[in-house]
């Protein structure tokens, strides 16, 4: 069975460490390892590390989207560039989809014509923030907890206008919720629920229903802290999670958001796309074949913004 999965941060380590997509045993997510697993189409997210100089975040980003078409994209013939919903729904059964998306506003500052600048190169989801407070709002891992500011509204109302997905993994709180106010495309790229893991990142069951109930998407996330507080993270808590957020009503809303290259908290059972097949395989054990295809691919396309062609 077919998968998409919302979230990875290959671009990041490619700009780091000069690797090479192609097989760098350095990567979770590789071209042979994609070509040899169930995951059809893959987001890449633009993740700028909060070490780089304010001055110098846009242009690092930049770097970034260059590293995708120049790595990922234009030497494979199998890997197509996802703009709009056409592209997804049009993949031939021998073809990868790639889709760009942004980790975090704070390459953009205070500077709109920057983000509209990303979404013209193909950027289709934003994150607001990573763990920091940045022009748009507070991030998670702010103790001020702050909410939008006036920008992040500004921010909102243009991805709205463009049809474009406002992602609220990281963002504080009271974002989440000031969001979930004004957003016409949330959704939630890499997330747990707080329920079973109490991790900040993860969502209340406030925040779930929030989501489902605005026709949102959420992509459940392989890294251990947001899996387990106990036991370092397994395949079997995947399951919980997915099964939890199933108990909630989310069978038309969830996916997959593995952040694969995004963190040295893997579980050894989830290690990179290689097992995703295992996890498929246990999961259509307790899912019938037509919710599971749902979760591992049709929820993801029937929410993509259609932005047209």
């Amino acid at each position: 069975m077919d998968v998409i999965d919302a979230h990875c941060d290959v671009l990041l380590k490619l700009w780091e460490n000069n690797l090479s997509f192609y097989s760098s045993d350095q990567l979770q997510v590789n071209y042979i390892k994609w070509k040899e697993s169930s995951v059809k189409v893959q987001c890449f997210a633009i993740f700028v590390p909060d070490n780089v100089p304010e001055e110098l975040q846009f242009t690092v980003a930049l770097e970034m989207v260059s590293l995708f078409f120049e790595q990922v994209i234009e030497p494979y013939k199998d890997v197509k560039f996802i703009s709009n919903k056409d592209d997804l729904i049009n993949l031939n059964d021998d073809e990868l989809g790639a889709i760009l998306t942004l980790e975090g506003c704070h390459v953009i500052g205070n500077d709109i014509n920057k983000l509209k600048t990303l979404i013209r190169l193909g950027v289709r989801s934003v994150g607001l923030t990573w763990n920091q407070a940045n022009a748009v709002c507070d991030g998670i891992g702010e103790e001020r907890g702050a909410g939008l500011s006036s920008f992040g509204e500004e921010v909102v109302h243009l991805l709205n206008k463009e049809k474009i997905w406002t992602d609220v993994s990281h963002i504080s709180y009271q974002g989440f919720f000031d969001v979930m106010n004004i957003a016409k495309f949330p959704m939630a790229s890499h997330s747990n629920a707080k329920s079973l893991s109490s991790h900040k990142r993860n969502l209340d069951d406030i925040q779930i229903r929030a989501l489902i109930d605005q026709d949102g998407w959420i992509g459940v996330t392989f890294v251990a802290d947001f899996l387990s507080e106990v036991n370092g993270g397994t395949r079997e808590d995947i399951i919980r999670h997915i099964n939890y957020y199933l108990t909630m009503g989310g069978e038309s809303c969830l996916g997959f958001g593995s952040d694969f290259d995004g963190t040295d908290k893997y579980i050894i059972s989830m290690y990179d796309y290689s097992d995703y097949e295992l996890l498929l395989t246990e999961l259509s054990k307790t899912i019938e074949r037509d919710k599971l295809h749902k979760i591992c691919l049709q929820n993801f396309i029937e929410k993509f913004p259609h932005t047209g062609s």
